[in-house]
């Protein structure tokens, strides 16, 4: 099973991350993690970083043949394998390529949604949207020591919070897939979001407690 973290830059998708891969090693369950990309293309990979950087492109289009050749890239030789020997998690994925795309090129976002979904070995049977506040977002970066990207801005964190909504929305209309809407803003919405996602990563029912986007 392949699960997908999402959401904006501080909402907790690496401190979740960290933690199902403990409990999962606590309770001798066998995870793996993967990243966004696949950075196995080298003119992918120029093409990805500009769009990191949020450089607009004079053809959008290559860009996104860009982003699509990665993602098949990135399943067949990295999730691919990892999925034959136990569950994965991604810290990122398609949501989060495709809110980029669409903020870097202001595009409608369910276009590079379906775009990327075409590519159904990389399509997560979960994904885990975070839904924290902006501003609690825009206060965890503060602490970092890296430097800030421009999705960091504050107004840049605004439009990708609704962008974000709006591919959760088309993600789930294209593929029938679900997506878990939640914040991560407390200990506890962590520890309710790590028995949840484990219990799901372990086959075990979904929670009623969980919105999904519809």
């Amino acid at each position: 099973m392949l699960v997908a973290l999402e959401g904006l830059p501080g909402a907790g998708k690496s401190t979740l991350r960290d933690r199902l891969l403990a409990d999962a090693r606590t309770r001798g369950i066998l995870l793996d993690h993967t990243g966004q990309f696949s950075w196995l293309s080298l003119a992918a990979t120029r093409t990805l970083v500009r769009l990191r950087a949020g450089a607009a492109a004079d053809n959008p289009e290559e860009v996104v043949e860009a982003a699509c050749w990665d993602l098949t890239l990135h399943a067949r030789f990295n999730l691919t394998p990892a999925l034959s020997r136990g569950p994965v998690i991604a810290d990122r994925l398609s949501l989060s390529t495709a809110c980029l795309l669409a903020l870097v090129h202001q595009r409608p976002v369910a276009e590079y949604v379906e775009r990327l979904a075409e590519q159904q070995r990389a399509r997560p049977q979960l994904t885990v949207l975070l839904t924290t506040d902006p501003a609690l977002c825009q206060a965890r970066l503060a602490g970092r020591e890296t430097a800030p990207r421009f999705t960091d801005r504050p107004e840049a964190a605004t439009h990708l919070a609704d962008l974000y909504l709006q591919a959760a929305a088309a993600w789930t209309r294209c593929t029938g897939l679900p997506v878990w809407q939640r914040p991560c803003t407390t200990k506890a919405d962590l520890d309710q979001l790590a028995a949840d996602s484990l219990a799901h990563l372990n086959g075990s029912t979904r929670p009623s407690a969980t919105t999904e986007a519809s």
